[in-house]
């Protein structure tokens, strides 16, 4: 199923204290007096969480332990769920797909998931497909249960709006012998099929769900054939992973999931408004052929590679947007390289096209622009495994956002399991142009650094961009992070330093033209500082440049 990597989630961990990032204190780049909100404050939770892991103190973990996130904002709140995956494994014994909420993006408290035990119809369904398939059934105490990757979204029913949750359930163990997937236990077939379920809520604050059982599972074109010469071989039986749904209800009113991971592609999948099922009858969850199981179970509307059934891109989400369908996607391993691209169709079904024209339906290779990439401004250790991200717009407002997991690197303060303390991250998303010809031909970019909800402390002016600036290439390196550079904003214009050339500012829409590209700016806080304080930070790209330009200035 899902890469090797997600040893470094449950693997059992000792409790550590580790000490946090060190580093010199900088200039305070912008102090404006007075502040207009005297109530604000910047957040001073640390991203090294280790010391408050432990499950008796969920109450303080604010963003600690955030894996695959989804955000829908419900009766005054913003409802987080996400992958059961847990520092220590924490979250073992506590319920599914426990979630967080809060009213700024800033502060978060916990909240309880949907339920504490696997649902009854995943082993139902499970043993029903084998029995068709010729298979003995798995004893339910022999089923080992993975839970990953819900999407939750705010929908109306029959006149009441709540919170409607799709949620993925893997089975591991091998299909052939039905014993727990380890390499002791290796029988020549793949693992067994994911299911995505559904459940709804009205209090979710309660944790009170009602469940709505079995929506889709993973799906083969190749009959029967379940068969896996070796562990090494990654020709997947299944050609539809039934994890990582997205969910979106179009301008029309339709409603669809995309869902997909590593295998593939992804599939559109038409849904019922009400009842949230599938609206055509799926049948067997195996075919003969690829057109006609795509035709039941839904058509690929992405994939990395055409010609791979191991394409490395998995959690889809998707928004409407200005007459655009956008479709962020994940790349790569979870432990180190997880990056964020996005492609983007006029219509539901496609073709999605990135920045310069490739065609993600069709798996023309690698789709641009970067949204998030592993990346280390000075001061710090940086982050790491930034993607599966939920996308969303702050209520009444014309912003939206991008949130995520981020992991420390390996090793950090000498924890070997730092790469496993996941810190949740929410980053306001700029919509920059394609390039100074195109000026309305706008992409989503995360900025660089976090969100702390600063206060509109008025015009960013040209002459408060003169300067020194941390300046960070965001290209494609796979496991590595990119580093900041030193660029400085002169007076008269020039630049020099990671850029020369020249810049120039339009303060009307806060766009910073550095030679050829032109990057969007805004306030945020200065996170690798010690003391945080608030600063200037810009994202933008070139569609011919193949990276994002990500900057903070430092003095």
């Amino acid at each position: 199923m899902r890469q090797p990597y997600l040893f470094l989630i449950f693997i059992i961990i000792t409790t550590l204290s580790v000490t946090g990032c060190a580093g010199e204190d900088i200039p305070d780049v912008e102090k404006p007096k007075p502040k207009p909100n005297p109530e604000w404050s910047i957040p001073t939770y640390a991203d090294d969480y280790s010391v408050i892991s432990s499950w008796s103190k969920r109450s303080q973990w604010n963003l600690a332990n955030v894996h695959d996130p989804s955000v829908a904002y419900y009766k005054g709140y913003y409802y987080m769920y996400g992958t059961d995956a847990s520092y220590g494994n924490e979250h073992e014994g506590h319920g599914h797909f426990q979630g967080k909420r809060s009213t700024d993006l800033v502060n978060w408290e916990w909240v309880g998931g949907p339920f504490y035990d696997p649902p009854a119809w995943v082993a139902d369904s499970l043993n029903a497909i084998r029995s068709r398939m010729g298979l003995e059934i798995i004893p339910k105490a022999s089923i080992n249960y993975g839970y990953w990757a819900p999407v939750v979204r705010r929908v109306n029913v029959g006149g009441q709006e709540i919170l409607r949750m799709y949620y993925c359930i893997i089975i591991d163990n091998y299909i052939k012998t039905g014993k727990a997937n380890t390499a002791a236990n290796f029988d020549g077939s793949w693992t067994e099929r994911a299911f995505i379920g559904m459940c709804e809520s009205t209090d979710p604050a309660g944790a009170v769900w009602t469940d709505k059982g079995f929506v889709t599972s993973s799906s083969s074109d190749r009959g029967k054939n379940y068969n896996r010469t070796s562990l090494s071989d990654w020709n997947a039986y299944f050609y539809y992973n039934a994890i990582d749904p997205a969910y979106i209800v179009t301008p029309g009113g339709k409603h669809f999931l995309i869902y997909g991971s590593w295998h593939s592609g992804f599939a559109l999948l038409e849904v019922n408004a009400t009842t949230g099922k599938p609206v055509n009858t799926l049948g067997e969850p195996y075919a003969d052929s690829v057109e006609e199981l795509t035709a039941r179970y839904g058509m690929r509307i992405g994939t990395r590679n055409a010609s791979s059934r191991w394409q490395g891109s998995e959690a889809p989400e998707i928004i409407y947007k200005d007459g655009y369908y956008y479709l962020f996607l994940a790349y790569d391993a979870l432990d180190v390289a997880y990056n964020t691209r996005v492609v983007r169709s006029e219509n539901i079904e496609g073709p999605y096209l990135d920045i310069t024209g490739r065609n993600f339906t069709n798996g023309r290779g690698d789709c641009y622009p970067l949204v998030t990439h592993p990346y280390r401004f000075n001061l710090s250790n940086g982050w790491v495994g930034i993607s599966h991200c939920a996308i969303f717009q702050k209520e009444n407002s014309n912003e939206w956002f991008y949130m995520s997991q981020g992991r420390l690197p390996a090793n950090v303060g000498g924890n070997p399991y730092s790469n496993a303390i996941m810190m949740g991250h929410v980053r306001r998303i700029v919509w920059c142009p394609a390039s100074p010809a195109e000026p309305d031909n706008l992409w989503p970019l995360a900025l660089p650094e976090r969100y702390a909800a600063v206060p509109d402390y008025g015009t960013i002016t040209k002459d408060s961009l003169v300067g020194t600036w941390e300046h960070i290439k965001l290209e494609y390196a796979y496991g590595e992070q990119n580093r900041a550079t030193t660029l400085t904003l002169h007076a008269n214009g020039t630049l020099s330093g990671a850029l020369t050339g020249n810049w120039s500012f339009n303060a009307s829409k806060r766009q910073l033209t550095l030679g050829n590209v032109i990057v969007c700016v805004e306030r945020e806080v200065d996170w690798e500082a010690n003391p945080r304080r608030v600063t200037l930070v810009y994202a933008g790209t070139e569609k011919n440049l193949n990276a994002t330009y990500w900057g903070k200035k430092s003095k």
